[in-house]
């Protein structure tokens, strides 16, 4: 069975098909970071992360970029309200980079807590302002966008396609569902802007042909996916929610801009929700990986993100976390047991299961039914190592199963036998002790006034999570 991902663009599966032989081309939004990570960001890019291993596992040569969003992203996800970045800074009361870069690396952290392999490039809004100028350079020449009052508009009116990733296509349909108010300045309610004005108050902007400003939110994805992977690239994924407007943006300034397709297939992880709710930062109801991260190890919610289709919702709940916890309890003691194992007189055969689980895989990435292998595997092992045991090849087969598959493959069991919540005593213990090593180091650098180390120190504890206070009684801390 070959490879099959589901095209929202044409709204069926297709047999994937790169664009040059043996090599993938893979782009995935990132994160705005103006707040730590919450579980609908590891829904994504777990998902993303074994789209990415199950490509490499199929001897593809995968460039995966994901994008960093420092700047552009309005509150309201548009083109009105504050930069949600700069919001933040004003309620932190500090500067507009440092809170992109404190979140930034608390980002990464979770990440690689949760076992996700690091994209081969991150790029960052802030570090491609020139190429967002040129590209938008190219519209207004080519008669798709317009300058007024130094803000640079799309004009969506000049691409027939605009919408066709969503759905909406219909004007009048744009108008109704536009998420804008009308401004006097645009030509259509929907056109989105490329580049916005700044106010001289305004912290984080460039100078540009039109004044100074920033870049809208979808110009960037679309400058940094093309220069790194081509006017037209394999597969561009992210969360449902960016179909429309992101997506659409996206799509409708590309191809405008270079005639040609902008992406082959596109890829949407569904929502998480919390009781059937919408999870998310503006509805209040996010919860935080760190926090998580307290009660429950990492690569238990990665299982529990993987026990669900990309494509379905994930609800949230202790309870189902719980029930993730125990499965993936019974796989790592398999693995342990295989690996404590003495060789016996059984032959297992192991081509049925990998048949399935690479039927299951290529059928759009259904980790859920992978798992489900993995677990019918488990039990014929359990059943011939309490008899006769296995042979010594079939030993040796099934562990380089478990670790091809469950481990290279789907992420369960990089701590295997590691089952015990995050904030076990035994956990608790040593990151005290090597809190105790860090400030005492931290001490010794004041005390030499050697305050750039020291400062250093403080700011890389703060950007996995863990918050220092000096006090008269020395320095305290704790996880955030």
């Amino acid at each position: 069975m070959s490879l099959q991902i589901y095209n929202t663009l044409t709204r069926k599966k297709e047999i994937f098909e790169p664009l040059v032989d043996g090599r993938v081309s893979l782009y995935v939004c990132g994160p705005t970071v103006y707040g730590h990570s919450h579980l609908g960001h590891a829904k994504s890019y777990v998902s993303f992360d074994v789209v990415a291993r199950w490509l490499r596992q199929l001897g593809y040569k995968v460039k995966y970029v994901q994008n960093i969003t420092d700047v552009g992203h309005l509150t309201d996800d548009a083109d009105e309200g504050d930069d949600k970045i700069i919001a933040q800074a004003k309620r932190e009361h500090i500067d507009p980079m440092e809170v992109a870069q404190f979140y930034a690396r608390s980002f990464f952290a979770d990440m690689d807590a949760l076992g996700n392999q690091r994209p081969n490039i991150s790029p960052t809004a802030t570090g491609h302002i020139p190429e967002q100028i040129a590209l938008i350079e190219q519209l207004i020449e080519k008669n798709h966008a317009y300058e007024v009052n130094g803000n640079v508009y799309f004009d969506v009116a000049s691409f027939e396609g605009y919408g066709k990733l969503s759905g909406r296509i219909n004007q009048e349909e744009l108008e109704a569902g536009a998420r804008v108010e009308v401004r006097s300045e645009k030509r259509h309610p929907a056109d989105f802007a490329l580049w916005k004005k700044a106010e001289p108050n305004h912290l984080m902007k460039w100078a540009s042909p039109w004044g100074v400003g920033y870049p809208g939110w979808h110009i960037e994805c679309s400058a940094m996916s093309m220069k790194y992977l081509g006017e037209t690239f394999d597969i561009h994924g992210g969360g449902l929610e960016n179909q429309f407007p992101h997506h659409d943006c996206e799509i409708a300034q590309s191809e405008c801009a270079t005639g040609k397709p902008f992406v082959r297939y596109w890829m949407h992880n569904n929502m998480v929700t919390v009781n059937g709710q919408k999870m998310g930062k503006s509805l209040g109801n996010s919860i935080s990986l760190k926090d998580i991260f307290k009660k429950f190890p990492p690569v238990v919610i990665r299982f529990f993100i993987l026990q669900s289709h990309y494509r379905s919702t994930l609800d949230f709940s202790d309870a189902a976390i719980e029930a993730a916890q125990t499965g993936l309890k019974k796989l790592q003691e398999s693995a342990a047991r295989l690996n404590e194992a003495q060789a016996g007189k059984t032959d297992l055969d192991l081509a049925p299961y990998e048949q399935r689980f690479t039927d299951a895989m290529n059928d759009d990435f259904n980790a859920p039914m992978a798992i489900a292998v993995l677990f019918d595997l488990a039990r014929e092992i359990n059943s011939a190592l309490a008899a006769d045991g296995l042979s010594a090849t079939s030993l040796e087969n099934a562990k380089a199963f478990f670790e091809t598959y469950a481990n290279g493959v789907l992420g369960i069991l990089s701590t295997a036998g590691e089952s015990d919540a995050a904030g076990s005593d035994k956990d608790k213990e040593r990151l005290e002790g090597v809190m105790a090593l860090v400030l005492e180091l931290r001490q010794a650098a004041r005390k030499n006034k050697d305050f750039a180390t020291a400062d250093k120190i403080r700011d890389g504890l703060t950007g996995i999570g863990i918050e220092v206070k000096d006090t008269k009684d020395g320095a305290i801390w704790k996880t955030v």
